[in-house]
């Protein structure tokens, strides 16, 4: 039983009224019976809460969550009281989200029920522990509370950003990927696998025809071509200190795993086979190539539980790990961190190595905190300091762009909030300017 704020403001009235009686004393004996009748409302609404157990609530979530997203979770509460009632729930959310102010208050009549809704956005992957749900009830009077502790705890599931997965699968379906900044890029040439001969129909390009076909049948055949397929397209995620950075909320990593899901799910849409790699101070993970359908499944089962170390990434393994899992020229897209060109360089030689087998595609992240600190006017002599050393390290990264351009290898420098669009845009460029092999 919890007394309410009415119930000790009330009190409080009836020792001010008794207090009185002692300056005219008809009002020591009003106080008394007012304190009385509090003392007897206070009984019977007790009686009325504590009759029967007559509250009910469940909460409904997904039992799994998508990590940096939104994620809806509901409350159900129905009263079986045959009067009206006053509800407070506050649902116990999970201790990662540090959320005290999940907290609801509703007014039920008879027999009736309601929902809650509220939404919760996890920044780490992992499980989430749920607790139970605490409904507060009182009589219209509020005089007291009854407290139901309703519900079990349950855990939840945090996996990397299938929610957003969906989006971009309900958009490519209605052909709508210009809203999720997809860009449309139109196919130079003609695919590099040839399909069929086909009899030519007015609007085929005459540069098609095959005039050996064309002797041979008598009438005008044409050679069709088709877009090349089952190229494999892997992505390389550095696990390594380097991407423990943390941009609103989320880590790198968890950008980084993200941008790779969305990638596996763009290859197999266009026909690629999409597979996985992780590394830091060794090689960790790695998930062949395919396009089946269960491809996707097992490359977000990979993803749920990678973590990042505080040690150095080793390169070296990665480029020995790769060579020994593919064995054929494939789409590397490496996402990982330079803190400046000296790291880049010392990582060179990897790279080079994994470029000669393969396209490789070296995918960093632009620091964002820094270019919003340039773009303020100094004042003070240190802020000078400050905005030239900021100016001077983000010439750095552009920098290693070029760096990386004059050894043949591709690379992107983006924001984490634009990580994923300018992946999956960059590789649709390669793959509609036959780059990917």
């Amino acid at each position: 039983m919890f007394l309410t704020r009415r119930f000790f403001l009330a009190l409080a009235l009836c020792i001010l009224v008794i207090a009185g009686g002692y300056w005219w004393a008809p009002l020591f004996n009003l106080g008394r019976g007012l304190l009385l009748l509090l003392l007897i409302v206070t009984v019977v609404e007790c009686v009325l809460l504590w009759s029967s157990k007559s509250i009910e609530a469940s909460r409904h979530c997904s039992s799994r969550f998508s990590n940096g997203d939104d994620n809806e979770v509901r409350v159900s509460v129905l009263s079986n009281y045959p009067f009206g009632v006053s509800v407070a729930i506050i649902d116990e959310a999970p201790v990662q989200f540090q959320q005290r102010d999940i907290w609801f208050t509703l007014r039920l009549r008879p027999s009736e029920g309601k929902s809650v809704t509220y939404r919760l956005r996890p920044t780490r992957r992992g499980t989430y522990s749920f607790g139970v749900i605490r409904v507060f009830v009182s009589t219209p009077l509020q005089l007291v509370r009854r407290r139901y502790s309703l519900g079990s705890p349950v855990d939840v599931k945090v996996y990397p950003s299938f929610l957003m997965l969906r989006r971009y699968e309900l958009l490519a379906i209605n052909n709508r990927l210009t809203e999720f900044g997809i860009k449309k890029v139109r196919r130079a040439g003609h695919g590099m696998e040839f399909e069929q001969i086909r009899d030519y129909v007015e609007g085929d390009d005459y540069r098609q025809i095959n005039w050996t076909a064309t002797a041979r049948r008598a009438q005008v055949m044409v050679n069709v071509w088709q877009a090349e397929r089952s190229q494999q397209v892997f992505s390389v995620i550095d696990m390594g200190r380097v991407m423990q950075q943390s941009w609103k909320g989320m880590t790198l990593l968890d950008y980084a795993i993200n941008a790779s899901l969305m990638l596996s799910f763009a290859a197999i849409h266009k026909d690629d086979k999409a597979g996985l790699a992780t590394f830091n101070e060794r090689f960790r993970t790695f998930v062949p190539a395919s396009r089946q359908p269960g491809q996707m499944q097992v490359i977000l089962d990979s993803l749920y539980a990678q973590q990042t170390s505080f040690l150095e990434t080793d390169f070296s393994a990665l480029a020995v790990g790769l060579n020994r899992h593919v064995d054929k020229r494939s789409l590397l897209v490496l996402f990982t961190n330079f803190t400046g060109m000296k790291s880049m360089q010392r990582q060179l030689a990897y790279l080079r190595q994994l470029n000669t087998r393969n396209r490789l595609l070296v995918v960093f992240f632009e620091d964002v905190e820094v270019k919003d600190f340039i773009q303020k006017q100094p004042v003070t002599t240190e802020e000078y300091y400050q905005s030239v050393m900021a100016a001077h390290y983000v010439v750095g990264q552009h920098a290693i762009v070029e760096a990386l351009r004059q050894q043949g290898i591709l690379s992107i420098i983006t924001t984490p909030d634009n990580l994923t669009v300018d992946v999956v845009n960059k590789y649709l460029d390669m793959k509609a300017r036959q780059l990917l092999g």
